[in-house]
């Protein structure tokens, strides 16, 4: 029972230090907020539009640096937010200001409009003393209000897919940028979690092969300033403010939480996993001359990393300005309860880190033993949902160094697969070993070739059509002088920079569209397809179109190459159908279970392969031959002819029926005969032989 008195016309009681956030029991609300540095902390009540604020209650309770209060009378739809106290002495880490309204970093939901003004700064813009300084104007007009939150859902009998991870392909997409432009889905609903669960927008997803969704960012977050100023908006949503609430912005109705939790389920019904692309290696609250919205206000030492020798100034992993401090355990514990509230709660299938490397530091940087790599592996709720790191920050990579339980984006097939077919730069060998599962990289105890996340292309660089038709970046629509950006794209023009009539032009990028979209879903490993590439889209040379939330980035579904989406269906049919493309084990060069070598790698000649054949970078074309690990499984053959002209190549002898084309990258009619195969340039052909194929 809870003891009552009165305050501010509120009826309060002590309340619990756990669960931190605003938690909602069926009988009232506990409010529990973190500052080991604050020497007091205020609730601020507001009325339902947010405009008035009602009462100012004083978190008297702190247990173990846990301020907390419980309100019997508050209800779900309750705005709040808090003043913190304490001292304002940047140079040791302190910023607290309680002339700014902190946002709850647990709230479930927000409320309100926020806007862009100096006040949110904890210091006076301008002044000599810059973020020395202190502001004490109030910013509580232009801030937005958490939201207690009533998470009721009624699931049913919805089950989740857990599909194998041998079994899995990705489709990375955007919430609004996959259903803006779709006729199919109400025009009402587009852009949003409603549109993204229509059944149009699933049967486009299913078309692809994903058996999972990437979603970007859809924690609540916040467009920079500079980018409002600009008239542009953060598109992929990398600025987070809320690690609990799923962003207003791609709801069609007032229940964010609600709709958010239908999507699921009905992507769930369909068959397909949803994997949140997350972001806690920074914050919204930038650098020093950030504004002051939470963390920073409510205890800026505990929450951030701070530079040993200047703690006024933070260390930038992020390239954003901060970056979180996950060696302190309150910060470790926000970012579990995170993530186990959108398993437990709200029953996503896993999780994408952002510049995973940032959340994993040691004293001597990288550590694939740091406390939340630790705390994830050996959590009943979370070490049974996919994770996936992206292995890498401004400053550090560390490709292959995760732990079991942890798949990575793997770069090094991104850039062997480009050169390999794009640039010229990479030979036989190089595209072989990522074919392969990259074992170089990822065979250590406890992992298997599922840990590799293979990718030609992602949010983040050239879009595929892009990857052959811009050999240089054109991002001026950013307004940065096309000065962001990398500049390492291993892309080709084909001969024209930007769009061509020229037929010949135009065939070549259609061929090494296909071509590098059948080597995606032929590689041991996980593919991952960048939402739209199945359709050709592009993004006029923009290679960070981080800002741009308009046509520039959002799928155009009438402009789609209808034959490049059949040919994805067809490589994607062919990997769920043929095991050997999808083997849980390493390859040895050893006898399966048939007692057929488990790969050989074949000359145009049919001959295996030789040091010299594989140092032979003028020669990029060469024969894949996978073993069946049981008698009933299809023998594959898959040649890989990176050339321009074409070539005669011998056939191995099939081992049960003739061989039998099962994928044809080619635009031509390429010719087989019992021995030979003329193999187009520019071409992935997939022969099988079996006693029945598949």
């Amino acid at each position: 029972m809870h003891e009552l008195t009165s305050s501010a016309g509120w009826r309060v009681a002590r309340g619990q230090p756990y669960p931190l956030g605003a938690s909602w029991d069926g009988s009232g609300v506990n409010f529990a907020l973190f500052s080991a540095h604050a020497k007091a902390v205020e609730l601020c009540l507001f009325d339902a539009e947010g405009l008035h604020e009602n009462a100012r209650l004083c978190l008297d309770a702190c247990t173990e640096q846990i301020w907390h209060i419980y309100l019997p009378d508050a209800r779900p739809g309750q705005l709040y937010a808090y003043r913190v106290y304490g001292p304002y002495a940047p140079e040791l880490g302190h910023r607290f200001n309680p002339h700014k309204l902190l946002l709850d970093p647990y709230s479930r939901a927000f409320a309100g409009r926020f806007e862009w003004s100096d006040v949110h700064c904890g210091y006076r813009v301008g002044d000599a003393a810059a973020d020395l300084s202190f502001e004490a104007t109030d910013n509580a007009e232009l801030q937005l209000r958490g939201c207690v939150v009533d998470g009721a859902f009624d699931w049913g009998a919805e089950c989740a897919p857990r599909t194998p991870w041998s079994d899995t392909v990705i489709c990375e997409a955007h919430i609004k940028g996959y259903t803006m432009l779709n006729p199919e889905v109400p025009e009402r609903l587009r852009g949003t979690y409603a549109g993204f669960a229509h059944p149009a927008s699933i049967a486009r997803l299913r078309a692809s092969g994903a058996t999972a969704v990437e979603l970007l960012p859809i924690h609540e977050f916040l467009d920079e300033r500079m980018l409002i100023e600009h008239d542009l908006k953060n598109y992929w949503g990398y600025n987070s403010l809320g690690y609990f609430a799923p962003a207003r912005r791609y709801a069609a109705s007032d229940d964010a939480v609600g709709e958010f939790c239908a999507m699921v389920k009905a992507l769930h019904a369909a068959g397909l996993e949803v994997i949140l692309d997350v972001v806690y290696n920074h914050t919204a609250e930038g650098n020093e001359r950030g504004p002051t919205l939470a963390w920073r206000g409510i205890d800026n030492a505990s929450y951030y990393r701070l530079q040993p020798n200047a703690r006024q100034r933070y260390v930038d992993l992020s390239g954003c300005g901060n970056t979180l401090d996950l060696s302190h355990p309150r910060v470790l514990q926000m970012v579990m309860d995170s993530l186990r509230y959108w398993v437990q709660d709200m029953h996503v299938d896993g999780f994408r880190f952002d510049l995973t490397t940032a959340l994993a530091r040691g004293p001597d940087g990288f550590d694939p033993r740091a406390s939340l790599l630790a705390a994830i592996r050996q959590d009943p709720c979370l070490n049974r949902v996919k994770l996936i790191a992206e292995p890498w920050d401004i400053v550090t990579w560390a490709t292959g160094r995760f732990p079991p339980g942890f798949a990575e984006w793997n770069d090094h097939y991104r850039d062997a697969v480009r050169d390999f077919w794009l640039t010229g730069a990479g030979g036989c060998g190089g595209l072989a070993q990522r074919l392969a599962g990259s074992s170089d990289l990822f065979r250590q105890p406890g992992r298997q070739p599922h840990a590799s996340i293979n990718f030609i292309t992602a949010h983040d660089g050239f879009t595929l059509a892009d990857l052959v038709t811009y050999t240089h970046k054109h991002n001026l629509a950013n307004r940065q002088d096309n000065h962001d950006g990398s500049d390492n794209n291993r892309s080709t023009n084909c001969g024209v920079e930007g769009p061509s009539e020229d037929s010949t032009v135009k065939a070549r990028r259609r061929q090494l569209q296909r071509a590098l979209l059948a080597t995606l879903f032929v590689a041991q490993g996980v593919p991952m397809l960048t939402a739209g590439d199945e359709l050709g889209r592009s993004q006029v040379g923009n290679n960070n179109a981080y800002c741009q939330d308009n046509l520039l980035t959002w799928i155009d579904w009438a402009v789609a190459d209808a034959g490049l989406q059949t040919f994805v269906s067809a490589a994607a049919h062919l990997r769920q159908t043929q095991i050997a493309l999808r083997r849980e084990h390493w390859f040895d060069g050893t006898l399966t279970a048939s007692g057929e070598i488990d790969v050989v790698w074949l000359t145009p000649a049919g001959a295996p392969m030789t040091e010299n054949d594989w140092n032979n970078v003028d020669r990029r074309v060469f024969a894949m031959l996978l073993g069946r690990a049981s008698p009933r499984e299809t023998k594959l053959l898959i040649y890989f002819n990176a050339m321009s002209e074409a070539l005669a190549c011998h056939l191995p002898p099939a081992p049960a029926a003739p061989w039998r084309m099962l994928l044809d990258s080619s635009e031509a009619v390429t010719r087989m005969a019992s021995d030979q195969l003329e193999l187009p340039g520019l071409t992935v052909i997939v022969l099988g032989s079996a006693p029945a194929c598949n």
